[in-house]
């Protein structure tokens, strides 16, 4: 598996650059970076060697389409969705992800029906060019109802939808603050098959119950309650290689220098890994 830095707890993060320059800097292996603003500023060869010269890869993407609103805001993002698979393809990255989130104002059968069609296009396009899809269900307590009407917020719900999406690329964002607000074991995650999981975000919770852990409270790796060497082992267990990416959200922006958070996301890795055995 590879170590893996977003911007989220990194604080102030200016630039690809600057998060790719960290990544480098800290020992980290992989990012997840905007690639079409990458190739933009660059070119593609350009890109590619600023990633190559500093040892990573793109762990993944965000989806760049508006899928949870109108039919018109769907439209108008898919060209950007192209343009964004094709950068990425073209610096070598394979995943591209999006969030979930556990309720909806809207019917929540006909948002059923329209997202599984929406996401069923965003798979299509990505798939032309080699890049997957995953699809992240989020699980803490207050989100679930924080809008009217539940929607998806567990596993193997996901898993069903996915199913339902019917695309050979679509797979999981796997998240340890989800796995944990949901309550699951390392049991559930040797369930999986590797290739269901597109791609991992880790982080850690509070020593508070699990019905009060609010999304964006959450910790650094090693901080917290979250059995994250058992996550890591269940992981190395079904053969997982891909990145696992550090996101760690807040309600307040952190206020240390990104160079600091970034020697401390190292360090955090560290002891996570290190109590995983890897």
């Amino acid at each position: 598996m590879l170590r893996g830095l977003s911007r989220a707890g990194l604080g102030s993060i200016e630039s690809n650059e600057q998060l790719i320059e960290l990544a480098a800097k800290y020992g980290f292996q992989a990012v997840d970076v905007d690639a079409l603003a990458l190739v933009e500023s660059h070119t593609v060869e350009g890109a590619r060697e600023l990633l190559k010269s500093r040892g990573l890869v793109i762990g993944s993407i965000g989806l760049p389409v508006e899928w949870r609103t109108t039919e018109e805001a769907f439209q108008e993002g898919l060209p950007k969705l192209t343009q964004a698979a094709q950068a990425a393809a073209a610096l070598g990255c394979t995943s591209c992800c999006t969030y979930v989130l556990p309720s909806t104002d809207h019917s929540a059968a006909h948002f059923m029906a329209l997202a599984t069609r929406r996401l069923r296009t965003c798979a299509q396009i990505l798939g032309a060019y080699g890049i997957r899809l995953g699809l992240e269900f989020v699980g803490p307590h207050h989100l679930r109802t924080r809008w009217a009407n539940p929607f998806i917020w567990t596993l193997d719900e996901t898993l069903d939808w996915i199913g339902a999406i019917g695309e050979p690329n679509v797979g999981l964002l796997f998240d340890a603050y989800h796995w944990y607000t949901n309550e699951l074991t390392v049991a559930d995650i040797e369930k999986l098959r590797a290739e269901q999981i597109v791609h991992v975000h880790i982080n850690d919770a509070p020593d508070v119950p699990v019905a009060e852990v609010l999304d964006n409270g959450r910790v650094y790796p090693g901080e917290g309650v979250i059995d994250l060497a058992g996550f890591l082992q269940g992981l190395q267990r079904i053969g997982y290689k891909g990145a696992v990416a550090q996101e760690i959200l807040t309600a307040t922006p952190p206020t240390d220098a990104p160079d600091v958070l970034a020697q401390r996301s190292k360090a955090a890795f560290d002891k996570v890994w290190a109590a995983a055995g890897l």
